[in-house]
């Protein structure tokens, strides 16, 4: 195996790859800062701020119009794909936590993008379930929980239109997806890493961009 780059990435090369990526506005700065004062612990589990900037340029890039979102937290990811929906433009954004989404919300209504996000506060199966079964979804963000991300991905397969794009996060787990014994999440995500590779009705690309982060696009004919 030839290992093509050996950039490391240190801090002050970090900084600068955001100072060259679209700056996050004041309300997506202020979101992250809320994230991280008010759920120190657990802060970890908003997207990478280079993911936001990411999400809104796939969302422009693929035409997007019907998004889905498949764990929201408090709302960064949403806020930044919604912000690159046409004013007519709709996204579904899964969780279950009315604390953590409460801080999305209102970040949401101060964006103004408020009537194109529907939060959908209940166990994600279900209201991916509830959907309908034809082919409509245009695009879909899963950054939830590790164990269920392989039936995630066989909800929302058959709902996405073909062109359409899933970006699913964490891919690469903190590196433990290498742990041929890992249990619990990590044990998840290597079975979905596998799931996808062998799924004939997508293509898919894993990148190294933060904890891992594969982009899968549904064949034109499945």
């Amino acid at each position: 195996m030839t290992k093509g780059n050996s950039t490391k990435i240190t801090d002050d090369l970090y900084r600068y790859m955001l100072d060259h990526n679209p700056p996050l506005d004041e309300v997506q700065r202020g979101l992250v800062e809320t994230t991280y004062a008010k759920f120190p612990d657990v802060a970890g589990m908003q997207s990478a701020q280079e993911q936001g900037p990411l999400l809104a340029f796939l969302v422009r890039l693929t035409g997007a119009r019907h998004i889905v979102e498949v764990g929201t937290f408090t709302g960064f990811s949403a806020l930044s794909m919604a912000q690159a929906l046409p004013a007519d433009g709709r996204l579904i954004a899964c969780d279950v936590s009315e604390e953590w989404t409460a801080y999305g919300r209102e970040a949401w209504a101060a964006a103004g993008v408020a009537d194109r996000i529907e939060l959908r506060i209940a166990p994600a199966l279900d209201t991916l379930r509830a959907m309908p079964a034809e082919p409509h979804i245009d695009m879909a963000y899963v950054d939830a929980d590790k164990e269920s991300q392989i039936a995630y991905w066989e909800e929302l397969v058959p709902r996405l239109r073909p062109g359409g794009l899933i970006v699913t996060d964490n891919t690469l787990f903190h590196g433990t997806v290498l742990d041929e014994s890992a249990t619990g999440s990590a044990a998840g995500v290597r079975a979905f890493n596998e799931h996808v590779a062998a799924d004939s009705r997508m293509e898919s690309v894993m990148l190294a961009i933060s904890d891992g982060l594969t982009l899968s696009r549904k064949r034109q004919t499945v």
